[in-house]
């Protein structure tokens, strides 16, 4: 981790610091769609002790280019090596400490199996395929937390790439944060 402590001058002209989280050049992350479905990791967070699902990404190499690195992570977490890769959207997951662009890519048109990477004993990542359905109820009950994830399906659903996001009514849910929500939502899409 990379910690910088920065002096600004403010737009007021007061000076401040801010210390700026300045680890990585970018990082990527890619919503592939399958038919109906959608490829998630399904990985274990440490800080949050326990599984979840996210979009498949990491931290891009200064000497990179984004659909690059994106394409880079898709197969080194999923072993996943999409037909077409096309840009959706970039925004800043902490733009007030962290200095880092984080490039949303898209898979739509198909993919082969490749070579996931098993060598790295602290990212235990497995393929997950989530109805789109089952996604916007995850989603909508909070069982969702990687903010990429939720980023890439609304901008998908904006520009027409995935269907609207929908009431989805949380009634036949399990509650928010209970740990069995978790577990039950986790295994029951499972491959």
């Amino acid at each position: 981790m990379k910690l910088v402590d920065h002096e600004v001058l403010l737009p007021d002209g007061s000076r401040a610091n801010y210390v700026v989280d300045e680890s990585f050049p970018f990082s990527v992350a890619t919503l592939v769609i399958d038919g109906d479905d959608v490829l998630l990791s399904r990985q274990y967070r440490y800080p949050l002790n326990r599984w979840i699902f996210d979009l498949p990404g990491g931290a891009g190499q200064s000497d990179e280019e984004p659909i690059i690195a994106a394409r880079r992570e898709l197969e080194e977490e999923l072993g996943v090596v999409p037909e077409e890769l096309r840009p959706l959207h970039t925004f800043f997951m902490n733009p007030g400490r962290a200095a880092w662009p984080t490039h949303l890519f898209i898979s739509t048109q198909g993919h082969r199996l490749g070579e996931a990477d098993t060598t790295d004993a602290a990212e235990q990542v497995s393929l997950a395929r989530v109805p789109l359905t089952k996604l916007d109820h995850l989603i909508a009950q909070g069982t969702i937390v990687d903010p990429p994830l939720i980023v890439a399906r609304a901008v998908a659903a904006a520009r027409g790439e995935l269907p609207r996001l929908g009431s989805v009514a949380l009634s036949d849910q399990l509650p928010v944060g209970s740990e069995d929500a978790d577990r039950g939502s986790l295994s029951a899409v499972d491959n």
